[in-house]
């Protein structure tokens, strides 16, 4: 019986040791006696050879990495801080197990020193209005460089940029000017179109005498609809003139 029980307890533990079950989203790396075992094998039930078999597992999954702020100095010198995040996933579990010691430590690092040097050679002001072709150069330099790794850098995205406490203040100066500049230009643009119309307006009145007239028989009717007031309006002499002829003819 103790033998029975002892052949028991060594089978569990080879099966335990032998069958691994991979994810959906997981690749396995085998080696056997410290060689690589053909491709990257899962999902599913793997069989190994215990203490001869090592596997290593990789997620397939995409990776979201925060940058830590980096101090940054821009082409126009001008002291930063910046951090990012970066979107990337393994293709190819070899490469990212027998090319670098480390994928995700080599990706963060690779990703620091990248923000650093893009945002380096770029000003100030492209950095605040131009940061989604800032993205771009980002992801294309880091795709590049992680490619031989098996890894595929999908995004990366500028999270925040700290100023100087004195480029802040400038940089509202330069907002409140902006904005007072649009309002004049604006403000003299209706003066220009209002005195356009008013001589379009006087125009027009000059070439037909009656519209004139018209025109002050409706001011009189809305002046006084408004308040019960005594109102000195000046008549035009058209409408007028014809009664005084009148006058002047019976005397």
């Amino acid at each position: 019986m103790p033998i029975y029980f002892f052949v028991l307890v060594l089978v569990i533990i080879f099966l335990a040791m032998a069958i691994k079950i991979l994810n959906e989203y997981e690749r396995g790396v085998i080696f056997r006696l410290g060689r690589v075992l053909g491709r990257a094998k899962g999902p599913g039930l793997i069989i190994l050879i215990p203490i001869i078999d090592r596997m290593v597992k990789v997620s397939l999954r995409t990776v979201v990495h925060d940058v830590p702020p980096q101090d940054v100095i821009t082409r126009d010198n001008v002291s930063i801080k910046v951090n990012a995040v970066v979107y990337f996933r393994v293709i190819d579990p070899m490469k990212a197990i027998l090319d670098v010691e480390n994928f995700l430590y080599a990706t963060s690092q690779l990703s620091q020193t990248t923000l650093r040097s893009v945002l380096g050679q770029a000003e100030l002001d492209d950095l605040l209005s131009h940061r989604e072709k800032i993205n771009e150069r980002l992801q294309e330099i880091l795709d590049m460089h992680t490619e031989p790794w098996g890894i595929k850098v999908s995004n990366v995205e500028v999270k925040n940029v700290d100023l100087p406490q004195e480029m802040q203040r400038a940089i509202a100066r330069q907002a409140e000017a902006e904005r007072e500049r649009r309002a004049k230009v604006i403000s003299a643009e209706g003066e220009y179109q209002a005195a356009q119309k008013l001589f379009e307006a006087s125009d027009i009145l000059s070439r037909n005498p009656m519209a004139l007239q018209l025109r002050y028989l409706t001011t009189l009717v809305e002046i006084s609809a408004e308040k019960n007031s005594t109102i000195i309006f000046p008549l035009p002499i058209d409408l007028i003139k014809a009664f005084t002829e009148k006058m002047i003819d019976k005397t």
